[in-house]
């Protein structure tokens, strides 16, 4: 890659060309609110609609995540225009969250609150009514519990679950009801998943948390057991 120069709120910013912006603002210490973006992502979702920006030329605000830096682009991340984008996509996200902080254990660690804070808005906005989905809650697997009023729906776990070539969490449902899933478990090894965690780490919000599934007890071959002694 070719080395280039933008500018982000005035700042001249070097980086490379075709480099994802949101990665490149977030490099050089320029926050913009982001729940679904990962950096190895190849083609990040942009669902959470929370890290648009503006860039000059461009008509309509853009999200940052999907975007790639070119010489001599103009980016702005914080116009009036960008922060009620951004208040209104937090404020959507939050109306089917249940901010029960106190007994969260991502309480003082978690995004939501960062980024509550950072625009300004309540963690229990007045002008939206909650949306819970009608689900139970928590929700019991064989693999992990799953807490639907914690999650946002980043698409993290499942991000991370497919980048560790286990592909056992997917999307189910549609809609307002969607939630994360799991592919049908048909195999003691699958129930394991390698062991990686890397889902629950992944998740922002402690909405998933897998369980201690202990290995099956491997049965000695009989060949290989210990004869009595004559």
């Amino acid at each position: 890659m070719n080395g280039i120069t933008i500018t982000v709120d005035d700042r001249h910013i070097e980086t490379e060309d075709g480099s994802n912006l949101l990665q490149t603002c977030l490099d050089n210490g320029i926050f913009i609110p982001n729940l679904c973006f990962v950096a190895d992502m190849t083609d990040p979702p942009a669902s959470c609609r929370l890290c648009f920006v503006e860039i000059a030329d461009v008509p309509q605000p853009v999200p940052a995540c999907k975007t790639v830096v070119r010489a001599g682009m103009v980016v702005q991340t914080a116009t009036d225009r960008v922060r009620r984008l951004q208040r209104s996509a937090l404020r959507l996200l939050l109306s089917a969250h249940r901010a029960d902080c106190r007994n969260c254990p991502a309480n003082k660690q978690c995004p939501l609150q960062d980024m509550a804070r950072f625009l300004g808005v309540r963690l229990r906005p007045r002008q939206f009514d909650q949306l819970l989905r009608d689900v139970p809650d928590p929700m019991e697997h064989p693999l992990f519990t799953f807490i639907p009023s914690r999650c946002v729906l980043c698409g993290r776990c499942v991000h991370a679950c497919r980048t560790h070539n286990n592909g056992l969490l997917t999307y189910i449902g549609r809609g307002f009801q969607t939630l994360i899933g799991a592919l049908p478990v048909d195999d003691a090894e699958s129930l394991h998943c390698g062991g990686c965690l890397a889902c629950e780490a992944a998740c922002p919000v402690a909405a998933l948390s897998i369980k201690d599934i202990q290995p099956p007890e491997t049965v000695a071959d009989a060949s290989e057991a210990p004869k009595p002694s004559p």
